[in-house]
């Protein structure tokens, strides 16, 4: 498994398992289980949740995928904006370790930027690091003037990592936030790397998966994890589709490929507000 690090220096794969809508649906949690626990088997350690998804739902079912194996695995979580001021975030960070059966999430993450200030969350991001129930803390769907004013705040230049929407339709990020974070050595994590599903869809995708043997599925996650710095963490909620997915990281696409892709999805030309889902 290719891996990348954080800031810290500690080595985390690049390609790991998404959780959303997972966990919601009592008949699908055997299959659900079985497919967290294949994708550890298949090296793909890092498990991405919320407190959001399925309002604790999925956190409960990450921690029964993961009982008995909890050494093995990259464990990342997040807190609600609306639960961010400092006593807040430690509330619910206990609620979800409680949830997750474990007394330690290794990534701990704000879901996106609400009314409490940086600085108040990033205390209780230390607090609960100094209590051992956080290794690393970070933000998701932050814009570029979102992280240089985090970067500002006392304690913000240990943020870890920053959760973004990142995949084929959705390249405003190239333009002006990916490369400031690849410049401060700060890998981004791009969440619905295949859109949900959708870029399967498409006829040049289709095209460029005849052409190597593969499905449309594993183009467009296979173009997300060509960028240097870049954690991609797609869902899958069968044991199929965590073999399709693992399998993207072994194909290599040309030259040839990526230019066809950017012309059916071109580049940004200039910044762009973030996307978010």
């Amino acid at each position: 498994m290719r891996k990348t690090k954080l800031p810290s220096g500690l080595a985390v794969p690049v390609l790991g398992q998404g959780t959303w809508y997972m966990g919601d649906e009592a008949h699908r949690r055997a299959d659900e289980i079985a497919s967290l626990r294949l994708g550890l088997d298949l090296g793909m350690t890092l498990i991405d949740t919320a407190e959001m998804y399925g309002d604790g739902a999925s956190e409960k079912l990450v921690g029964a995928a993961i009982a008995g194996r909890r050494d093995e695995v990259f464990l990342v979580s997040k807190v609600l904006p609306s639960n961010a001021s400092r006593s807040g975030t430690i509330a619910a960070c206990e609620r979800s370790l409680r949830r997750l059966g474990t007394d330690c999430i290794d990534l701990y993450l704000l879901h996106w930027r609400g009314r409490t200030p940086f600085a108040e969350t990033i205390a209780a991001f230390e607090a609960l690091q100094d209590a051992g129930k956080i290794r690393h803390w970070g933000v998701s769907n932050m814009d570029v003037d979102d992280m240089r004013e985090i970067e500002r705040a006392p304690g913000g230049d240990a943020m870890a990592t920053n959760q973004v929407l990142y995949n084929l339709t959705r390249r405003g990020i190239e333009y002006d936030l990916l490369p400031q974070a690849q410049d401060r050595g700060l890998p981004l994590m791009a969440y619905s790397p295949i859109e949900q599903g959708r870029l399967t869809e498409y006829p040049e995708v289709l095209d460029i998966a005849d052409r190597h043997g593969v499905t449309p599925a594993q183009v467009a996650l296979a173009w997300v994890l060509r960028q240097d710095g870049v954690i991609a963490i797609p869902k899958a909620s069968t044991p199929e589709h965590v073999r399709e997915n693992r399998a993207a990281l072994d194909l290599q696409l040309t030259a040839e490929d990526l230019e066809e892709l950017d012309d059916m999805f071109p580049p940004p030309d200039g910044p762009e507000p973030l996307e978010m889902i």
